[in-house]
């Protein structure tokens, strides 16, 4: 394995890599996102994504070299390693990755898609989350309308583990999602407190979009009105509304379970 040596934690380089893990700016300009640890990277490569650059700390890493596919390696001591990683115990390998730019049009539907739409979610780490649930549940796609947060945020890729790489995530506005829905046949059902059902009451065995809202402010109108039918988890204790993730899992779950149903009949 062809590598370069960096001695400097000034190098230019180490800068580069640290401006693309803390300024979304910089991720927009350069086209590239970071990713840590070594199953995230074998999840990235193994997805189809091209890793442009690898840091490696042998010292952290193991003997065995890591996997490359014809990226530039640098590798890197102990102490500029800790310096750069994003968090800690991601094994002594960090990857410069080229992003994509999905569309909708790029979304391939199964039968009976599942689809997770998220409205205006403001904290990366609760779209890393639902991205994790939605590859367990072998969702079609995350969709994230109006987003206030970068979908190549260090925290987002994280909190999928790996996720990121396996369920197709795309950004467009409200009003284009719900065309986008209507035009493919697929039903919205919006998780919200007014007017609604339980959600294991809806049918949920054809095509479903299940969107979310905030925490804070829930779903705005237009999610509302576009709406085939609005469905809510029940509340036993105090509080009025999960974490967004947690709502999210509870609802694809019951999705699975549904059409698990029916094929076992």
């Amino acid at each position: 394995m062809n590598y370069e040596l960096i001695t400097s934690a000034q190098n230019p380089k180490v800068k580069r890599l640290l401006e693309l893990q803390q300024k979304s700016q910089e991720r927009r300009k350069s086209g590239l996102f970071v990713v840590e640890g070594r199953r995230e990277i074998e999840r990235c490569i193994n997805n189809g994504y091209v890793v442009d650059t690898l840091f490696w700390c042998p010292e952290i890493f193991g003997e065995e070299e890591p996997r490359a596919d014809g990226a530039r390696i640098f590798q890197v001591s102990t102490d500029i390693y800790n310096k750069v990683a994003y968090r800690g115990g991601t094994e002594g390998v960090i990857a410069e990755v080229v992003a994509r730019q999905m569309t909708l049009d790029d979304l391939q539907l199964q039968d009976r898609a599942l689809v997770v739409v998220m409205e205006q979610v403001e904290k990366p780490g609760n779209v890393g989350a639902v991205l994790r649930s939605a590859d367990a549940a072998n969702a079609d796609a995350v969709i994230v309308c109006d987003p206030l947060t970068d979908l190549y945020n260090p925290n987002l890729i994280r909190a999928s583990v790996g996720a990121f790489f396996s369920v197709p995530c795309v950004t467009c506005t409200s009003e284009q999602c719900i065309s986008w829905l209507k035009a493919n046949g697929i039903q919205i059902l919006t998780a919200q407190l007014q007017d609604s059902c339980y959600y294991y009451e809806a049918d949920m065995t054809r095509s479903t979009a299940i969107v979310m809202g905030t925490e804070a402010t829930g779903l705005t109108d237009k999610w509302r009105k576009a709406a085939d039918s609005h469905i809510r988890i029940p509340m036993l204790g105090c509080g009025d509304s999960l974490n967004v993730s947690v709502s999210a899992a509870i609802l694809m779950f019951e999705a699975v379970r549904q059409r698990i149903s029916i094929k076992r009949q």
